[in-house]
């Protein structure tokens, strides 16, 4: 009878407002600059991979398992760029930090699933360069259309179910104790802290998501990275490891760009006491920069988009040479 009791309260006590206070950027120092920065970026990231997608879509001789997973990074990028800074820049412009119980759902949907998405995309473009240098003369085999696709696929499939049960277990939260969320987005955990009935089960949710979005694919890159340094140190010319090394330096740089500000923040909190400000910052970078950055590297990188760069710039430039001569 009392367990029928406690329940019963429970019903008639749950709590779901209408709306969320994002309050993590509000007290961050000269932050109308910061925004403009944000607006800068979302400018860059825009074109720049819009630029990519355009050129691996156009040129037939991009259409390879390997340019596959950089359109799937691009997506990811774009989606992260699209999901995260409008609303940011929304929230400063219009002067409201409000957002929707089921705005904030989507956010803390969409923002998470493009950022791991990217973290997953970088391991399977870790795997193609593992395969290209360990195993060149069966490359072609291994690494063909139709596994990229089942590979890019299962990512998908991976990344979407873990995101939907993440949200779909906020939906059990009651929030009576406060709606101010001290984050910079619907971000998981400060929502679910805000509950007033046991969230033991998000809790897990969090470390279970971090241990399979974040740290099983970089420890996989790296486990990649060991077996291409054993077979980098059979070749025995330099000029062979050059050649073999530079094929590995743009996804080098991009998984150095997505881990470090991760890594280095979360590093920081366990060691030290970091300021909510400063982690804030740090991950709000994080999630805006990488996307911009992500198509300069490939594009400054990779000889291929680099060259294919160069000849339509050339090709535009003598276009609008001869409209001028023909005016």
């Amino acid at each position: 009878m009392n367990s029928l009791n406690s329940t019963l309260y429970l019903n008639t006590t749950f709590v779901r407002p209408p709306f969320f206070i994002i309050t993590g950027l509000d007290n961050m120092p000269h932050a109308k600059y910061y925004y403009v920065f944000l607006c800068f970026v979302f400018v860059v990231s825009v074109l720049g991979n819009s630029f990519v997608m355009f050129i691996i879509y156009t040129e037939r001789s991009f259409h390879t398992p390997k340019y596959m997973a950089i359109f799937n990074l691009i997506i990811a990028d774009l989606g992260e760029s699209t999901a995260f800074i409008p609303n940011v820049i929304a929230m400063f412009l219009f002067d409201s930090q409000y957002i929707s119980f089921d705005a904030c759902l989507a956010n803390m949907y969409f923002v998470p699933l493009f950022a791991c998405l990217q973290s997953l995309t970088l391991t399977v473009l870790a795997y193609d360069r593992l395969v290209a240098i360990c195993l060149p003369l069966r490359y072609h085999t291994i690494i063909t259309m139709q596994a990229m696709v089942v590979m890019l696929t299962v990512v998908w499939a991976y990344d979407s179910v873990l995101m939907i049960l993440m949200v779909t277990f906020i939906t059990r939260l009651s929030f009576c104790k406060s709606i101010v969320v001290e984050s910079y987005f619907c971000e998981h955990r400060p929502i679910y802290k805000l509950a007033c009935n046991d969230n033991f089960i998000n809790h897990v949710i969090s470390r279970v998501h971090a241990a399979l979005l974040l740290y099983l694919p970089f420890i996989l890159t790296v486990l990649s990275y060991v077996f291409i340094v054993g077979a980098l140190s059979k070749i025995a010319s330099w000029e062979g490891r050059f050649k073999a090394i530079k094929t590995c330096s743009a996804h080098l740089m991009l998984v150095a760009l997505y881990y470090l500000p991760i890594m280095g923040t979360q590093i920081a909190q366990i060691t030290s006491t970091l300021q909510p400000n400063g982690r804030i910052i740090n991950f709000s970078i994080a999630n805006s920069i990488t996307p911009m950055m992500n198509p300069i590297i490939y594009v400054l990188n990779t000889e291929e988009i680099k060259e294919f760069s160069k000849k339509l710039f050339k090709r535009k430039k003598n276009n609008c040479n001869r409209i001028k001569q023909s005016k």
